[in-house]
């Protein structure tokens, strides 16, 4: 089965970064497309980024503070976020696209 679990999240002040990283089993990961989502409380899921198989990206509008990578060899996806802001507090998630199971996420909190 499709498993996805994200690391890296945590508290970090205004302005800071913070590197969060997706190890995916279960697929054939260097064949799909990868993103990153977020769901901040009470509000739906937003898509953050997407890298293709061949190493493409698109952005949402977080474009210019986040950039998303990938290591096939390691079944890994990342996404550095620069210049972080308390509108990014949220539960990071990645999937493939098309999408499939959720895995738990990632709390991200940016506070002073």
């Amino acid at each position: 089965q499709v498993q996805f679990v994200e690391s890296g999240g945590g508290l970090v002040q205004p302005g800071g970064s913070l590197r969060l990283s997706c190890v995916a089993s279960g697929i054939i990961f260097s064949r799909y497309d990868m993103a990153w989502y977020r769901q901040a409380p009470g509000k739906r899921r937003e898509f953050l980024a997407r890298i293709s198989a061949g190493g493409s990206t698109v952005y949402g509008q977080t474009e210019g503070r986040f950039t998303i990578s990938r290591d096939n060899a390691k079944s890994m996806v990342y996404l550095q976020m620069n210049n972080l802001k308390p509108e990014d507090t949220a539960i990071y998630y990645c999937n493939t696209m098309p999408q499939n199971a959720w895995g738990q996420g990632t709390q991200v909190t940016v506070s002073s």
